[in-house]
Order: C-alpha cells, then structure tokens, then sequence
C-alpha cells in the first residue's frame, strides 16, 4: 500500500483534529492528503459516532456530542443509509452497534425509519428484544420484520445442516430408493464412491447415491429433546440462536422437541415452535436466574431417558439452590439422559460463564461447550448417536486457540 493512502487511512481513524498533523506530514510532497468526496462522507458518518469534540454529531448519549442537541430523525436515518452505502457489512454492524452503545439511540432503534435502514445484526436484534415491551404500535410490525430477516439468515445458515444432521444420526441405518436432496447420506454415499475418484476432476463420481429412510421412525421411537433456555439479560444472542434451532428441530417428525425458558420463573414455550418471530417475543429478557427450578420442570418431560437429550442453554450464573442444580443433573445423566450444557454465546461463540458451576458439571462427566452457533448441528449429530463428547470438546478448544 503506498504511503499515501496510508497516511489517507490513519486520518479517517484519528478524525478530523488529525487534519493539521497529516497535511504537514505530505507538505514536502505537495499539499494535504486531499481526502475524495466518498472518503469525506466516510469521515463524517465515523465522526457522528467517534469525535468526542466535534459538534457536528447527532450523540447526546456517552461519548456523544452536543447534549440536548440530538437529531430529528431524518439525519439519522440518512446517517444510516450513509453508513449502509459507504463500509463493508462486517463494518457496518460493529459501526451500528458503536452507535447504539455511545450515542443513546436505543429507544430510537423503535422507530420504524430507523428499522428499514439498519442492517440486520444478531447483536442489535438481541437489544431489540430487551426493549420489545416499550415498542409502539406504530412500530411492531417494523420490529418484527428486522427480527424475522435475522430469523431468514441463521435459517439459511443452520436450518440444513441441522436437518441433514438429525437424520443421519436417527436413520444412519435405514436407507430409502426415494432420492431426497436433505436426507441424503454424505458418509455412505462418499465411502461407497472413493472408487470412482477421477484425479482429473479431482472429484468423486459415484455411481449410487444413498437416501435416509425418513418414514421408519415411529411415534415410540422418537427421540425427545429438551431445551432449558436462560433468559436473564445476558442471553441475549444465545436466546436467538435457541429459538432458532427449536424451530427447526420441532419442524422435523422424527423428533418431540420442547423449549423451556426461565429466569425467576419458568415459562414453557414450546407451543410457540411454528413461528420462530412468535417464540422469539415469547422471551422476556432480563431479571434473575433460577436455574434449579427450571431444570426440575423440565425433568417431567423425560419418559423415556435412553432417547432424551437435554441442553442447559446458560450462563451457569445459579442465583438459586446451586447444590440442588448439581445434584438435579447429576441425576439426569445417570437415569440414561444425554446432558449438555451449552454455555452463554456471543456473535462469534465467545463465551461467558460461571467457571466455577461449569467445572463441576465438567466433574460429573457433563459436557460443557462454548460452541460457535455453525458447530451445533455437528454437536447434535453426535449427541444424538451417543458418542462421547471428549473428543468432540477437544476439536472444538483446539479450533479456539
């Protein structure tokens, strides 16, 4: 990169009081850094947000500008569409996100200008969801579709793999003649295939394709999978993630699938699975944790242990009977239940947790994974095939480092 556009990129991050400072540096080259008209309106909507000085932002939140100044509407929402023209979308959700935290546009995140501008984020729709019950009239509708185009993707980005992955793990045995894009069986079809390996393509060709019997499993053979969802204020992204994937799960027939939500109190939310927009604002986040008590509802739905999975979706942080958890799950995991904790998730899967609850449950032979949202349809293939998890864990915290 030449030392010109170097020095360009620098002021844009430093702001406009760099100006002085950059132009002496390029004086001996023939003037200032000379910024083009696309990268002046880059260093104003960064300098709305960032400038702690300046008065020409909109902020009247911490780190904003000209309290008691803030914006009409309209400059926002061309803010936004300012923002959505000029950076890459990675970038222009960190900016959002920079936006709502410094400048105090929670409340504004409401108004459905704002909504239609904004791109969709896991993290901006978790705030959404904190503020659901302040929301307008005028603005539910806005608000409900920026949640359900957040829905669309992770969908897009989970709905198959998760799908391809139960019916592997349930009808691994069972094959079909009747050809299904989302039942067909990778392992077999692949392993069966190597011989047809043509070093030209560098590609398999296989001369027969297996498909997973999707009709075999009955009623009596359902595996049942329960998931217990934390729904303080810190799970916020993991409560999406959550809702998402029950969808999924509900919508398949070789599986009952139930989801639990709980803070102080413990509301069953699993008549809500059609919709995951409905089962999203069926949350109430924030308040205490109970986790104890909401383990305890759960246990009456396990009729048959050696085909119920259990995932404890939480930040582990027990402001109940914490003795009363451990021995609750304890319990679980030795009636035949698969027991996994899957630890509170931010964008990205970096975990937070209570270490020192997490090491226990870890000490009673119970998994605990901080696992990125796109590992889960793997996790739930071998949790459903009953393999041990060890390795599993040990792939994923190598991957982390």
């Amino acid at each position: 990169m030449e030392t010109a556009e170097r020095l360009k990129r620098w002021r844009l991050i430093l702001g406009a009081e760099s100006e002085d400072r950059f132009s002496k540096m390029q004086g001996s080259d023939g003037g200032g850094l000379g910024l083009s008209a696309e990268e002046l309106m880059m260093d104003q909507a960064l300098a709305a947000i960032y400038n702690q000085t300046s008065s020409g932002g909109f902020g009247n939140g911490p780190g904003g500008r000209g309290a008691g100044r803030g914006p009409s509407n309209p400059q926002i929402t061309r803010w936004l569409g300012d923002v959505r023209t000029l950076f890459e979308q990675d970038m222009i959700k960190i900016i959002q996100a920079d936006a709502v935290e410094r400048c105090g546009l929670k409340q504004l995140l409401l108004e459905p200008e704002m909504l239609e501008q904004m791109e969709p984020d896991v993290g901006m729709a978790s705030t959404i969801l904190m503020l659901k019950d302040q929301i307008p009239k005028a603005s539910k509708e806005s608000v409900r579709g920026f949640i359900r185009k957040i829905v669309e993707e992770l969908n897009r980005l989970l709905a198959d793999d998760i799908r391809r992955a139960v019916t592997a793990a349930i009808n691994r045995r069972q094959h079909s003649p009747i050809p299904s894009a989302s039942a067909l069986d990778f392992d077999n079809t692949i392993k069966n295939g190597l011989k047809n390996y043509n070093p030209q393509l560098k590609k398999i060709i296989p001369d027969h394709y297996y498909f997973f019997d999707r009709t075999t499993t009955s009623a009596a053979n359902k595996y049942t999978i329960i998931l217990d969802v934390d729904q303080s204020g810190s799970m916020g992204e993991s409560v999406i993630y959550s809702s998402v994937i029950s969808c999924v799960l509900a919508s398949m027939a070789s599986l009952k699938t139930r989801i639990v939500a709980f803070d102080t109190k413990v509301v069953d939310l699993t008549e809500k699975c059609d919709d995951p927009v409905d089962l999203l604002f069926g949350f109430q986040l924030g308040g205490g944790t109970d986790i104890n008590q909401s383990v305890a509802y759960c246990q009456q739905f396990i009729e048959k242990p050696q085909k119920t999975l259990f995932f404890l979706v939480s930040d582990l942080y027990e402001g109940g009977n914490r003795a009363a958890l451990l021995r609750r799950m304890e319990e679980m995991k030795a009636s035949g239940v698969q027991v996994v904790s899957l630890l509170a998730i931010a964008d990205g899967g970096r975990p937070y947790y209570d270490t020192t609850v997490a090491g226990r449950l870890a000490a009673l032979g119970i998994p605990c994974f901080a696992c990125n949202p796109q590992m889960l349809p793997e996790l739930l293939k071998r949790t459903l095939k009953g393999e041990d998890l060890t390795q599993f864990q040990k792939e994923l915290e190598k991957g982390n480092k």
